[in-house]
């Protein structure tokens, strides 16, 4: 891994593929975070993709360069030690989530933790990409987003999302949504009103 990247408004997902093909997000990575995780564990090789959902700019360092300073033990480790920690409970909860929970609660779940990544209602993703990630048909997708948008929910019209009952969305998003925003929080001292502007 020759680089690490830092995303600023852009949303990245880190995803797993199987034998098949098939492949399912296993984390999202925006401004509070960073893709090329292993080089703070101790390795350079990754068992998944990162997969950019949304472009924007990002801020790339070089991985010896940032190996060195982590090691150095100043604030830099002690923060991103507790990403690394929000990362595995995100993993965790997601896990648990996609075994438990209805496409329709893990659909909102995810609009609102994209939503919150890139400050914004309004996001350019397609149904086929949700289907991906989320790992599940697209014609449940499709369906999932339909309901959501018959119930004035989200507006969806080429690729376009847009979320225009944000208080509706979390009462249909499973518990799980809220969990990962308060440990984020926790972790990051990231405010609530700031993320969803």
């Amino acid at each position: 891994m020759p680089f690490i990247l830092f995303p600023h408004k852009a949303v990245i997902s880190i995803v797993t593929t199987m034998e098949d093909g098939s492949t399912m997000e296993v984390g999202l990575v925006s401004n509070e975070g960073m893709v090329g995780m292993p080089v703070i564990l101790g390795d350079n090789i990754t068992t998944t993709t990162a997969l950019v959902q949304i472009s924007d700019s990002a801020m790339q360092i070089d991985a010896n360069i940032f190996r060195s300073e982590f090691n150095r033990g100043t604030a830099l480790q002690s923060l991103l030690l507790r990403y690394v920690q929000g990362v595995y409970t995100q993993i965790v909860q997601e896990s648990a989530c996609n075994r438990l929970h209805q496409r329709q609660e893990r659909l909102a779940r995810w609009l609102l933790t994209v939503s919150d990544r890139l400050e914004s209602k309004e996001f350019p993703l397609t149904q086929e990409f949700i289907s991906q990630i989320l790992g599940v048909d697209s014609a449940d997708i499709s369906e999932a987003a339909s309901t959501l948008s018959q119930a004035g929910i989200i507006a969806y019209h080429c690729g376009q999302i847009k979320i225009l009952n944000r208080e509706a969305l979390e009462k249909t998003s499973c518990e799980c949504y809220q969990i990962l925003e308060d440990e984020f929080i926790r972790l990051l001292g990231l405010l609530p009103n700031k993320r969803r502007k």
